[in-house]
């Protein structure tokens, strides 16, 4: 048997196609979003079971409040039911969890499950698997949280605006101390990477699949590992052959 492609270190998917995948079945796209669900359950667990050590998923754009109440409301739910089961099994199972996001229009109940979940992860060694949820993300708005936090600072003294590179600048960001995705997967066909992870991006390897995400599964996600090793990934330099 030949052996799989080794994975890169950080992995990130936007989860697209859960209400395609439902329309096409005839069902609700609230089915859609639980399979949905499900799903990331199942590949968040290979991830890990591979060597992946972090797995950053686009849960929920800061552009998701416009669709009907009635969707948004389930998506929450999931969510809910998903951090009462991590509480219950993160310890076990040795999965970190962390959000990216401004956690601040998500519901009360939702916000201190989520400060439980990083309350356990701190309690985890530095490197078991994470799983990072982009919950009310949107690249956008990190950036400019990120300029307000750094802004702030310099007023209170403790920073100074001639300070600030690449490296400061990263640290006020929702995925400070996590290194850079190098693989980004968008499910659903479509090509565009809609709002999500755009300073992390910069070298990131895309790989798109008209798979809709309730049907990407472990062999698809081999495949999307193995095309990114078939990469010549040389961030702006050039093979020495070349020059």
């Amino acid at each position: 048997m030949q052996d799989k492609p080794t994975p890169p270190r950080h992995i990130a998917i936007i989860m697209d196609g859960n209400g395609r995948w439902a329309k096409g079945r005839g069902l609700p796209r609230t089915v859609g979003h639980k399979a949905g669900a499900e799903n990331f359950r199942k590949i968040a667990t290979y991830c890990k079971n591979i060597g992946v050590k972090y797995l950053t998923v686009y849960a929920f754009s800061t552009e998701n409040w416009k669709r009907s109440e009635v969707e948004v409301s389930a998506i929450m739910t999931l969510l809910k039911r998903y951090l009462l089961e991590a509480v219950d099994s993160m310890e076990r199972d040795r999965i970190r969890l962390h959000f990216f996001g401004d956690m601040t229009p998500i519901s009360p109940e939702l916000r201190a499950l989520a400060r439980e979940t990083d309350g356990i992860s701190g309690r985890l060694a530095a490197d078991d698997f994470q799983a990072n949820v982009c919950l009310n993300y949107g690249g956008r708005d990190e950036l400019l949280r990120a300029a307000r936090r750094f802004a702030a600072d310099c007023a209170a003294g403790r920073r100074y605006p001639n300070e600030l590179d690449e490296t400061l600048f990263s640290s006020y960001l929702d995925s400070a101390g996590i290194p850079d995705p190098e693989l980004i997967i968008r499910p659903g066909g479509e090509q565009r990477l809609s709002n999500f992870l755009l300073w992390q991006c910069a070298y990131a390897e895309l790989y798109v699949t008209d798979t809709l995400w309730p049907d990407f599964g472990e062999r698809e996600l081999d495949q999307a590992i193995a095309a990114f090793q078939r990469r010549d990934r040389r961030f702006g330099g050039v093979k020495e052959s070349e020059t």
